[in-house]
């Protein structure tokens, strides 16, 4: 593997470079944790070789919300059930705006 081709997995959301102990480092919280919510199944960590856990930045992210909601009083499932809810509703925002953009378009080609 090249230098350029390590080096790019530094941007990569999706890859995962953190252990367990460090993820839970970063998260400030227990590797207990995030057992929980891979039980919980928010997040599904990848597994090396060895079959220790690695998460990406992207489930560090989504672990830190979770942690967010337990922190507020809220069980862990319960917490994991309305991250899903969340990270549903957005993609279906997304998905909404590009229909919308997609009716637009033809109605402002054929105004032109």
């Amino acid at each position: 593997m090249t230098a350029d081709a390590s080096f790019g997995r530094l941007d990569d959301d999706d890859y995962p470079a953190y252990t367990m102990g460090r993820a839970a480092d970063m998260l400030g919280t227990t590797p207990a944790f995030l057992r929980a919510i891979g039980e919980a199944r928010l997040i599904t960590p990848l597994r090396s070789q060895g079959g220790h856990r690695r998460y990406s930045r992207y489930q560090l992210r989504i672990a830190a919300r979770a942690r967010e909601l337990v922190d507020q009083g809220m069980p862990v499932e319960a917490a994991c059930r309305i991250v899903i809810l969340e990270d549903q509703l957005e993609e279906a925002r997304r998905i909404n705006a590009e229909h919308h953009r997609a009716v637009r378009e033809p109605k402002q080609m054929t105004a032109a």
